[in-house]
């Protein structure tokens, strides 16, 4: 083989490695503007500039690249508005309805890090640029009163007489629910091995469920058992509410949830966005009943495994 067939070799196989790695991602395109890589947690988006033909031949080149910023950051805001922040919100939405969010936003976006720069044969320059979903932005976006509230048992002990507590009864304010230990049956948050589970994990491929930045788990009833309520909005800011993944043994392994996470099902998508996912009362109540002693739930230990 000569050295320009061995090249050409090496140059498909590197194409065909990265196509393969960028199609176990969970991408979301938005739009021509830009798109959003929802495992790594990276907002990406492209502009292109052309040279300034009033300028010196010297500077056409700058000014070149810094329309090409120009576009890209207003592509890049584009893509980010186009985010869900929950079933119900788009950061669009938030923007509009909230000055403070909108003007955060705006700055924060300036921050971007430039990843790419192309040299056009027509003298034009297109700029790739990126920033991460966590951290300032999330900061910006996600609701300021977060967590705070108790995981619930499925069926806990009443506070002053020790009957089972019904779920779908608030629990008055300074009180907390007992998990009931079935005769016969280990705790939920025990496993074969007796470790505890260190994370969840919901199958919910072929669902339809959409990413966002604040998404909700819920059993059959549309009862809460993972969301913005729950969690630690320092965890949530610093390394995003869910973690997004296609394949379930791959994210088993993944740092947020391992080394032994609990591993369910889900049963639908919940929601306009399609953000939310349900779960089997059965599946709920290990959820909840494993949350109620660990505090994996309230770091942000969760994990959608999606199409």
């Amino acid at each position: 083989m000569n050295l320009k067939s061995l090249f050409l070799t090496i140059t498909v196989m590197l194409l065909a490695l990265t196509s393969f790695t960028s199609a176990q991602y969970v991408n979301q395109a938005v739009g021509d503007a830009g798109s959003v890589d929802w495992s790594s947690q990276i907002i990406r988006s492209t502009g292109i500039g052309a040279p300034n033909p009033n300028l010196p031949q010297a500077a056409q080149r700058a000014s070149a690249i810094e329309a090409a910023k120009r576009v890209a950051l207003r592509n890049l805001i584009e893509t980010i508005q186009g985010m869900s922040i929950n079933s119900e919100t788009t950061v669009r939405n938030a923007m509009m309805e909230n000055d403070v969010i909108n003007t955060r936003v705006q700055g924060v976006v300036r921050g971007f890090t430039v990843i790419d720069t192309k040299y056009m044969s027509t003298g034009d320059i297109e700029v790739t640029v990126e920033m991460p979903i966590t951290g300032a932005l999330s900061d910006a976006i996600l609701p300021q009163q977060m967590g705070g509230t108790p995981i619930a048992t499925t069926l806990g002990a009443a506070p002053a007489y020790g009957q089972l507590w019904p779920i779908d009864k608030p629990v008055p304010d300074g009180y907390k629910l007992i998990a009931p230990i079935n005769p016969g049956q280990a705790p939920a948050t025990q496993t074969s091995a007796g470790g505890v589970f260190t994370g969840l994990v919901i199958d919910a491929k072929g669902l339809g469920i959409r990413p966002a930045m604040a998404p909700k788990v819920v059993d059959e009833s549309g009862q809460e058992i993972y969301g913005s309520k729950y969690v630690s909005r320092d965890w949530a800011v610093q390394i995003g509410m869910v973690g997004y993944d296609k394949d379930v043994t791959r994210a088993k392994s993944n740092d947020r949830v391992t080394n032994n996470p609990l591993v369910v099902k889900g049963i639908k998508a919940s929601g306009a966005n399609k953000a939310d996912i349900v779960v089997s009362n059965n599946d709920a109540a290990m959820i909840r009943n494993a949350a109620a002693t660990q505090n994996f739930l309230d770091k942000c230990k969760v994990m959608f495994i999606v199409d």
